[in-house]
């Protein structure tokens, strides 16, 4: 017979709250007001899965999760709360941690193709309305057709000035190109590469099976995003975790309702996901969130106030914790008492005024039972972590990403040839081949911009060379993304 799966203890009121490990992938919420202590609950929350051998992403937005690779016990609060518990068998441990980082400072470079990110997250990126994101689709379905992937930022302009200077030839096929709309492209994406965002554009592309990982221990890997720089651009923030819960999303097959999840999903700042996202894009996301438990995965999102959150994403969140809000207002009064009636009800409790009354590190909170369905709502003081609550040193990170079994791999980058090379190496062709003579006589024979010869004779030969792997037509999935994620390595 095999072994029941522990519980995880997660806080402790008048009786022991923990989390189903066959529930988890019903996804979950963490909120509070800034400094009530949802930080340390989403620590607790990934030690608990580390220790059951679920692996674990998060962003670590304030550069405070980094010690969950030490063991704690430097804190005297922490000793405190474990003597109050009289937690007996309390060890403090450390936990295995990967660290990643889109400008490849403090962790291992994070990066996906622009062709992989697709058009309606990068539409989202770079801010553009809907006609300017109608342009954006139309280059990337010429490349799409032709087989030709765009891999970085000097791709994609290369692609985009190509198709803004031929707009006439490929109006009856897909529809008007307005030269304002492939201007606003080209000046946002000017705009992404200022802030470092083309960093993140290229290859290796991210394999998101590195993070799925355990240790030799059987504890589930720990990874960290090093997000504190990344936070500078909040959109570009938001779209990379909804790119990579995509990615999830395409990539992993359905295993229904395993015993325990195969990921975790840690979206912190979650309501910068949502601010001034259209509603087609919303509605997307509420797809995304309620198909991907069936592949295994929960995600829990972390935020100040549960109506942060859109209701659709809202209502599949089963299991919740809740810390102190403020109601020095009317509209904060307004927020708690909305904020209240999300949880099931507990005749013994006053849950609109607990949330105002909530101590540091203490939560009301609902989980899922054996069934599905939510328990009553408990006011309860979140378990101390196990972890090391004060950062790594910069030394100590140091020596963590060297010793890293990926090091080396996501730290070499790759350019391979793709649209900008073929184009360029066309012309070089053409300048050593041809006299300016002859160039005269084909222009009189037929009269096409070069820009049109070498993008046409690139897109050929790109589509020669890529064809037996991708075919003549690339299928992408619910948001965009490359379906099947598969990796061009």
């Amino acid at each position: 017979m095999a072994q029941a799966m522990p519980t995880l203890l997660i806080a402790k009121g008048k009786s022991d709250i923990s989390v189903l490990p066959k529930m988890a992938n019903r996804h979950g919420l963490i909120a509070g007001a800034t400094g009530t202590g949802k930080t340390v609950t989403l620590r607790v929350l990934a030690e608990q899965f580390s220790n059951i051998g679920v692996p674990i992403f998060m962003a670590d937005v304030k550069g405070d999760l980094s010690g969950l690779t030490f063991p704690g016990g430097e804190n005297p609060k922490v000793v405190e709360r474990i003597q109050k518990f009289g937690l007996k068998d309390f060890n403090f441990e450390g936990y295995p941690v990967v660290f990643w980082d889109v400008f490849g400072e403090q962790g291992h470079p994070v990066r996906t193709t622009i062709s992989e990110m697709g058009p309606l997250l990068l539409s989202r990126i770079l801010n553009l309305n809907e006609i300017q994101s109608g342009v954006l689709s139309i280059t990337f379905k010429i490349a799409d057709d032709n087989g030709l992937l765009l891999l970085d930022l000097k791709d994609l302009k290369t692609m985009a000035q190509y198709v803004g200077d031929n707009a006439e030839q490929f109006k009856t096929q897909y529809g008007n190109i307005s030269a304002a709309s492939v201007g606003a492209i080209q000046r946002n994406l000017l705009t992404i590469e200022e802030q470092g965002g083309g960093k993140f554009f290229g290859e290796p592309a991210l394999n998101l099976q590195d993070f799925m990982q355990t240790d030799k221990a059987g504890k589930g890997m720990i990874n960290i995003l090093t997000a504190d720089k990344l936070m500078q651009s909040p959109r570009l923030y938001a779209t990379f975790l909804l790119w990579m819960l995509s990615d999830l999303f395409e990539q992993l097959p359905e295993v229904g309702d395993p015993q325990k999840p195969n990921l975790i999903f840690f979206f912190d700042e979650a309501h910068l996901l949502f601010d001034d996202a259209p509603k087609a894009l919303v509605d997307k996301i509420e797809q995304v969130v309620r198909l991907i438990r069936s592949k295994g995965v929960g995600v829990y999102f972390v935020t100040q106030n549960p109506l942060d959150l859109p209701d659709t994403v809202l209502g599949q969140l089963g299991n919740r914790v809740q810390h102190a809000l403020r109601a020095f207002t009317p509209k904060d009064q307004k927020s708690v008492k909305a904020a209240a009636e999300t949880f099931r009800a507990n005749p013994k409790l006053n849950v609109v005024k607990a949330i105002t009354e909530l101590e540091v590190g203490e939560a009301l909170v609902s989980v899922l039972d054996e069934k599905g369905s939510p328990t009553i709502v408990e006011r309860a003081f979140i378990c101390p972590p196990h972890s090391r609550l004060s950062p790594l040193t910069s030394d100590e990170r140091a020596q963590s990403i060297r010793g890293s079994v990926l090091y080396g791999h996501y730290e070499k980058t790759v350019d391979r040839e793709s649209a900008y090379e073929k184009l360029k190496t066309r012309a070089e062709q053409m300048q050593a081949e041809s006299s300016q003579e002859e160039i005269q006589k084909r222009r009189a024979a037929e009269p096409k911009s070069q820009t049109e010869q070498l993008m046409g004779a690139a897109v050929k030969s790109a589509a020669h060379a890529i064809g037996s792997q991708l075919g003549r037509q690339i299928i992408r999935g619910v948001l965009g993304s490359i379906f099947g994620g598969g990796r061009k390595r």
